[in-house]
């Protein structure tokens, strides 16, 4: 395939990989590279879809895209690392090699294992012959100090797994086999993490919450969990910082926290760093003065109980709405069509419980600071 990656790089513009599309593509790929038409139509698919994960003219598969950690959040994890004083990463699930830019440019020796054949010609071809890379079991340790750094895969059967213990390979099995050495294992941010006694950081890009990073103690400094916001500038909470806040009736505007700040439990302390309050102690809804930077919120306009939202909405003129709900049992989508909105403005709807009450709150559109 690599003699091939100026061919295929100068025929994937023309390749829409549409559901309109797939014989016309079918035609020009068969033309181009005969047998191998298939096997580029899904290099071509893969690498789209891992786009802003490493760079476009690397090999891959469409599993090893899906799992592979995008850039910025590779460099989260290597800088952690690096500021522990490790000085040699080995990846015991490298597939395609995905993390080891943002080690080597941390100023560590990385070393990756794998026990797919396929995936390490990948990481061979990505990373250059100087990469050191070997074909090893993830449970059977080829590599002695340093820090241990496993990707488990996440899926099976098509279904996420939200339980350590049938990650693959099991979470207690990796810990197991690496006894002793510093770990830090990328997991699905929706893992059942309560019992891990070193650091938990979930990390997000762009509002979209991408992993949940377990680190071992001595890669913590201290602390037990945290939340990574990557978006046009990055913001770190952890639960070191304050967790003092009120909870208050709305105030001018509406504020989600980021899904990150949510899933690690920190929304006490993000809302205490930026002055904010919260509708409710066990909602992640916050209120305040300002939207803090980087983030969006909904400017208050009035409360009604849920029952009452529908007039309420006509009464304003909407048209359309954006409706977060948290607490209360409510599907968005179906309640929009409830309420048959024929009005010409914008506006936002967050439904929450406070209280015993359901409690909708009717905002003006979503606005970005």
């Amino acid at each position: 395939m690599s003699a091939h990656a100026a061919e295929i790089a100068d025929v994937a513009p023309d390749i829409a990989l549409t559901t309109s599309s797939v014989f016309a593509d079918r035609a020009v790929l068969d033309r181009r590279f005969g047998d191998y038409a298939r096997a580029v139509s899904v290099l071509i698919a893969s690498r789209r879809a891992a786009a802003g994960k490493f760079p476009g003219h690397w090999l891959t598969d469409a599993d090893a895209a899906q799992q592979a950690t995008p850039a910025r959040v590779a460099r989260v994890r290597a800088q952690r690392i690096a500021a522990a004083g490790a000085e040699f990463v080995h990846d015991v699930t490298c597939s395609i090699g995905s993390e080891a830019p943002a080690f080597l440019r941390a100023g560590m020796q990385w070393f990756g294992s794998d026990l797919d054949a396929a995936r390490l010609i990948m990481a061979r071809h990505n990373l250059g012959p100087t990469a050191w890379l070997a074909r090893a079991d993830a449970l059977a340790p080829v590599s002695t100090g340093g820090v241990v750094v496993a990707d488990p895969a996440r899926r099976a059967g098509g279904k996420r797994i939200t339980d350590p213990a049938k990650l693959l390979p099991p979470l207690p099995d990796v810990l197991e086999a690496h006894s002793g050495r510093e770990l830090a294992v990328k997991c699905a941010p929706g893992i059942d993490y309560s019992g891990w006694e070193g650091l938990v950081s979930v990390v997000s890009v762009d509002g979209g919450v991408k992993e949940a990073c377990l680190y071992t103690p001595g890669l913590a400094g201290g602390t037990r969990r945290e939340a990574v916001v990557l978006r046009d500038v990055e913001e770190r909470v952890s639960d070191t910082e304050p967790d003092e806040v009120e909870v208050t009736a709305p105030r001018q505007w509406i504020i989600e926290p980021d899904g990150a700040v949510v899933r690690a439990g920190l929304v006490r302390q993000w809302a205490a760093r930026h002055s904010l309050s919260m509708l409710d102690e066990h909602i992640a809804y916050t209120t305040g003065e300002a939207i803090p930077a980087g983030y969006s919120g909904f400017e208050f306009i009035e409360a009604v109980p849920l029952r009452a939202l529908k007039r309420a909405l006509a009464a304003h003129g909407a048209g359309s709405a954006e409706i977060l709900v948290r607490g209360v049992d409510v599907d968005p989508d179906q309640l929009r069509k409830k309420l048959k909105l024929r009005g010409s403005r914008q506006m936002g709807v967050v439904i929450a419980r406070i209280g015993n009450d359901a409690v909708a709150h009717v905002c003006g559109p979503r606005v970005h600071a």
